[in-house]
């Protein structure tokens, strides 16, 4: 049986630097202990139960956070029992969600409407379950939630109070604009304005007389770099075990703590255009551009050696076919030093996506050797 090496394995194909993985996560649990906060991290970036286990090692650690009832059902299987499942609940999910809490899950479900609310106790109720329940709240008008001066947060609180099959357990936001700041600073300040929203959240439910247990927080960016998180109880980072060429472009980690990269192999050369062609397109790589409106548009990712050892300068994937990907070289690069059968790595724009598209990981030891291969789940 040959043993797995760069020259060997099929590409296209997701390698994860395993020393820069368990770096990370050190770093994040250490920065939220220092804050007395507790760490819920979002696994919906790997999806992977090999992962989950070394992120659950860390101080402080409180569970898992999913964003899909297979992610849910997955980490459950995996022994992971305390999740949230930080996507507003609707009712076609009701029965699944149900046999969780049924095995005896901690399943925490978010609401952000009366409507959805009140079916979801009674229907609770119906089926003899009880669950604990967070309210979304929207900090910086990036997605769902409700305003944190918004009475009908106060409506919800009431509800879910009142309610003997639901346990209230706080309110949850996600401070998404985050990853549009420029540097530590604007992160920092950003920060802010998250935890800023929830205390004030929380604080409002407080006045009626609702007690709010939990003020979660989420992104990787504000949670890296806060400096204050007074009130805060628990945070959820989820691309901090892997950072992307997003989050290096805001500031947020540099481009050596990036733990994910696709390894491809030039297929074809076009002479008369001066490009490389690989076999990682749009399904290997994502079609997420997300660097393009940052100082330095990295196209589809950045290009480096295979060794991981360096970045070719001025190089990115510059356009992506489903199965092809383009690389055009500068002229200061001969077509000759990329040989149709060599290999590349190639940095991604978003994680989250990339690793989407595989069915696990490579993981690489301190010495570049290929270790054990870890499987992710996909799917909803």
């Amino acid at each position: 049986m040959n043993v797995p090496t760069l020259a060997n394995l099929p590409t296209p194909c997701l390698l994860l630097d395993g020393s820069r993985l368990q770096a990370n996560i050190d770093d994040m649990s250490r920065r939220l202990a220092g804050h007395g906060v507790a760490f819920r991290p979002h696994a919906k970036t790997h999806k992977c139960a090999q992962i989950a286990r070394r992120v659950a090692r860390a101080p402080g650690f409180a569970g898992l956070t999913v964003s899909t009832l297979r992610e849910a059902e997955f980490f459950a299987d995996a022994g992971f029992d305390d999740l949230l499942y930080g996507v507003s609940i609707s009712p076609d999910k009701f029965e699944r969600a149900g046999r969780l809490l049924a095995r005896g899950v901690s399943l925490t479900l978010v609401v952000d409407t009366l409507e959805v609310t009140d079916l979801l106790i009674h229907w609770l109720e119906q089926q003899g379950l009880h669950a604990p329940v967070m309210i979304e709240v929207d900090v910086d008008g990036h997605r769902a939630g409700l305003e944190p001066d918004d009475p009908a947060l106060q409506l919800l609180g009431k509800h879910l109070a009142a309610s003997a099959s639901c346990r209230f357990t706080g309110i949850m936001v996600h401070a998404g604009e985050s990853y549009f700041c420029e540097g530590v600073d604007a992160i920092a300040a950003h920060a802010e304005r998250e935890r800023a929203g929830a205390v004030a959240a929380a604080a409002a439910l407080r006045s009626r007389g609702i007690e709010v247990p939990v003020a979660s927080v989420g992104s990787t960016p504000t949670a890296r770099y806060a400096r204050d998180l007074t009130g805060v109880t628990e945070a959820r980072p989820g691309v901090f075990v892997f950072y992307d060429l997003v989050m290096a472009g805001i500031g947020a980690c540099r481009e050596e703590e990036l733990a994910l990269s696709v390894l491809t192999t030039v297929i074809s050369h076009k002479a008369s255009h001066r490009r490389l062609i690989i076999d990682a397109g749009g399904l290997a790589l994502s079609k997420d551009r997300g660097t393009a409106g940052q100082q330095r548009d990295c196209g589809f990712g950045l290009v480096m050696a295979v060794d991981g050892s360096r970045p070719y300068p001025g190089l990115r994937v510059d356009a992506a076919n489903q199965e092809h990907g383009i690389i055009t070289l500068p002229t200061d690069y001969e077509l000759g030093a990329f040989p149709i059968g060599s290999r590349l790595r190639i940095l991604p724009n978003h994680a989250c996506m990339t690793a989407a598209a595989h069915g696990g990981y490579h993981v690489l030891g301190e010495s570049g050797e290929i270790g054990a291969f870890w499987e992710r789940c996909n799917g909803w």
